[in-house]
């Protein structure tokens, strides 16, 4: 499923948003979620699993064409963990 997938879905269900506003309702979230992961906080919607920041420390690591060693940088990445339920409905 794509965003364009889920703005047209969002029409769908309710007749009375336009394509533009469910298109501001659909980036609304999705830049709400990203400033709330960029600013460290973690995300949890029940039902559905939660999003959190997770640190990788800087290594050393090989280039796998030519065997050569080189640095990582530590960096931050985004991490989602599916809820329970969520789990559970793909499982079926």
């Amino acid at each position: 499923m794509t965003k364009r997938d889920l703005i047209e879905k969002l029409k769908g269900r309710f007749n009375d948003l336009n394509g533009k506003e469910a298109e501001l309702i659909v980036n609304t979230v999705f830049k709400s979620m990203t400033e709330a992961l960029a600013s460290g906080d973690k995300i949890e919607i029940r039902g559905f699993g939660s999003f959190q920041v997770k640190q990788h420390n800087a290594r050393q690591a090989r280039n796998p064409k030519t065997g050569e060693k080189v640095q990582v940088e530590a960096k931050k990445v985004p991490f989602f963990k599916a809820g329970k339920e969520l789990r559970e409905r793909v499982d079926r």
